[in-house]
């Protein structure tokens, strides 16, 4: 059977829904890396896929209505780069910003809680870093694509340290 210009034009409104919303609300449910997955994070991703399935196609299970409902998907995956690389702050809407998580050897554990991130998780991207203890770190950030950036004190130019560092290291 095939589909008539109406009800692709409907998928594809559906969909541009469907894509905006998934869109803002995994924006708005914090930065992970693939790799940084929980298993609630990937059964989450698995299932929300499902159900919008049918929201973006309604009744057409038709080649041309996953094609259609494919290709507005990819159309607005691209969209979206193009615009991203053209405007800094639609960027940063979109993407997010970096988010410090460790300053001066200190935990900054209001931002680690705002974006969800356990201690622990903190602690085994350190050793993913090769660093021990959070006391040797002059800043962890919480990068846009979920990584975690981390800069030992060893790493910054001794002109930039801190005059706390000079402490720190006075008394080991």
């Amino acid at each position: 059977m095939l589909t008539s210009w109406h009800a692709v034009l409907g998928i594809v409104l559906r969909t541009t829904v469907i894509y905006v919303l998934v869109l803002l609300g995994i924006r708005l449910t914090g930065k992970r890396e693939v790799g940084q997955m929980t298993p609630f994070d990937l059964t989450l991703l698995l299932l929300l896929s499902n159900s919008v399935q049918n929201a973006m196609t309604g009744p057409d299970t038709s080649l041309v209505g996953g094609v259609a409902a494919a290709l507005v998907l990819l159309v607005l995956n691209f969209l979206l780069a193009e615009a991203s690389g053209l405007n800094r702050r639609f960027r940063r809407f979109i993407q997010g910003s970096p988010t410090l998580l460790i300053h001066n050897g200190e935990l900054v554990t209001a931002h680690c809680a705002k974006e969800h991130i356990s201690p622990d998780e903190v602690q085994r991207a350190l050793r993913e870093h090769g660093v021990s203890t959070t006391k040797e770190v002059a800043l962890a950030v919480l990068e846009v694509d979920g990584s975690i950036s981390v800069l030992k004190y060893d790493d910054v130019p001794d002109h930039l340290k801190p005059h706390r560092r000079l402490k720190f290291l006075q008394r080991n």
